[in-house]
């Protein structure tokens, strides 16, 4: 019976430090490529000044199977954009560093919709975080899982 109270305190004194979420105040922490939650792109996430950027660095599919060229920026909503491949497209852009693994005040683009979203990342472990592109505030949007990818 003292073991079993012993393995209860144990555990109710763990408790808050298993089910508290990541603090981590390393602004450079985000860098390096992550997979987004379909799998179908890795994004490398790099710093420039002070600001953190990001470009599609790998394509499950980097070619159109129609015209097997590679896969260009088709519905982007400015005309001169639209033969813009997208391996290399940066679709992150400006976000800035705050408290608790939060990159906020950033911009996503969405090739698929040729859309620009206000976003903000989530580091939730080392190796995910979550990116979450709205319209307005943050209670309208989406947010999708990206995974840390250690090769390309």
């Amino acid at each position: 019976m003292k073991k079993l109270y012993t393995l209860l305190l144990s555990t109710i004194y763990l408790l808050p430090v298993f089910s508290t979420p990541l603090s981590n105040n390393n602004p450079d922490a985000i860098l390096g490529n992550w997979k987004t939650g379909e799998g179908t792109a890795v994004v490398q996430i790099f710093k420039q000044g002070s600001s953190y950027f990001g470009k599609i660095v790998w394509l499950k599919e980097p070619n159109n199977p129609t015209t097997g060229k590679p896969r260009i920026d088709a519905n982007n909503s400015d005309p001169s954009k639209r033969n813009t491949p997208l391996l290399g497209l940066v679709n992150l852009r400006n976000f800035s560093f705050h408290k608790n693994s939060q990159w906020k005040d950033g911009k996503i683009y969405d090739p698929k919709s040729g859309d620009d979203y206000s976003c903000k990342i989530t580091m939730k472990d080392p190796n995910t975080i979550e990116v979450r592109g709205y319209i307005g505030i943050s209670l309208l949007g989406r947010t999708d899982v990206w995974k840390r990818e250690s090769k390309l």
